[in-house]
């Protein structure tokens, strides 16, 4: 088995599941790992809130059995990321990533983010302080650049390392891109010859060919798997095994399918509470329901319940009716 070395960890397998902000809720994550990821990353949890202790961030810090739980913090001032590092781990975190590739507009604008290559002094200081403040591994999340003018990820990977980062993530595509256009494997060559570190290439990554491919262009250790595992929960895992040159898994059948989006529910439901784990499924109900063919007064009743109960008859209904037009394939 190929294993990616993180500092004290050793994280088996090359497909990772992306942080992604109201999608990799703890429910998905802990799917995603059950059907072999190799390591699945929190949301992105913004530093400044935790340390407020809001309860909706603190959720974010669910990681309760998981092998490995990262979780990935925001933010753009020192102190609060070292603060926000320490509760983390305190927490049960056993890697620490920080975010400098979101592209949206408010984390940006906040000087966090992205926005953190524009400034590779400052981005160098955050790193420093939070590899400080905690006894775990640091990773970084970049993008290529900010901008097509300055694709500093290279520079940005060997200065992350220098202060003690053990891995970086590049998406490739720049912040001003945000998710248009395709990401741009080779892009991240350079970023893997400037640092001695595992480098983790990220984008576009919607199946088996596609790893492979961007394995091959970016000469990355491993492959970071984001939107495509929205509703496919077991694609990073079918990844991995490909990588790794073993079975895969065949993708889950419609009863299969079925249960996995009610497992979802009843486990968002139990950690976020019924109200509010039934509002955060929805995302998930539509991706889980994406491309089956069935009535839209179905469609609609399941993506509108307000509680567990009727969520979960809705669930059963549509998946009762439905005809499979396509799927998430991991081909």
């Amino acid at each position: 088995m190929n294993v990616v070395t993180v500092g004290s960890l050793a994280i088996k397998g090359r497909a990772f599941l992306a942080p992604m902000s109201g999608i990799s809720d703890w429910p998905f994550r802990r799917l995603a790992a059950r059907f072999g990821a190799s390591l699945v990353v929190s949301e992105m949890v913004a530093s400044d809130r935790l340390i407020a202790r809001e309860a909706e961030t603190r959720l974010k810090l669910e990681g309760a059995g998981l092998d490995i739980h990262a979780v990935q913090l925001a933010g753009c001032r020192a102190q609060d990321l070292a603060e926000a590092a320490r509760l983390a781990e305190a927490a049960g975190a056993h890697l620490i990533d920080i975010n400098m590739g979101c592209p949206a507009k408010r984390v940006v604008g906040g000087w966090a983010g992205s926005a953190l290559m524009r400034d590779l002094d400052h981005a160098a200081r955050l790193i420093a302080a939070t590899v400080a403040a905690v006894s775990v591994p640091v990773t970084v999340k970049m993008r290529l650049g900010y901008d097509r003018t300055n694709l500093n990820a290279p520079e940005l990977a060997r200065r992350a390392e220098a202060e003690g980062a053990k891995l970086v993530t590049v998406h490739g595509r720049t912040r001003c891109q945000k998710y248009k256009g395709c990401a741009d494997w080779a892009a991240i060559a350079p970023v893997k010859r400037a640092v001695l570190v595992p480098v983790i290439a990220n984008g576009d990554c919607a199946g088996i060919a596609d790893a492979r491919a961007m394995m091959a262009a970016s000469g990355a250790d491993g492959v970071m798997v984001g939107r495509a595992s929205l509703g496919a929960p077991w694609l990073p895992g079918a990844i991995a095994a490909a990588l790794d040159g073993k079975p895969v898994p065949n993708t889950p059948s419609l009863a299969e399918r079925a249960a996995i989006a009610q497992e979802h529910l009843d486990m968002l439901s139990a950690s976020a509470g019924p109200i509010l784990g039934v509002r955060l499924m929805r995302k998930h109900t539509a991706a889980y329901i994406d491309g089956l063919a069935v009535p839209e007064a179905l469609r609609r009743a399941a993506l509108t319940a307000e509680t567990p109960r009727i969520a979960a008859e809705a669930l059963r209904a549509v998946f009762d009716a439905a005809e499979p037009m396509t799927g998430k394939a991991a081909a």
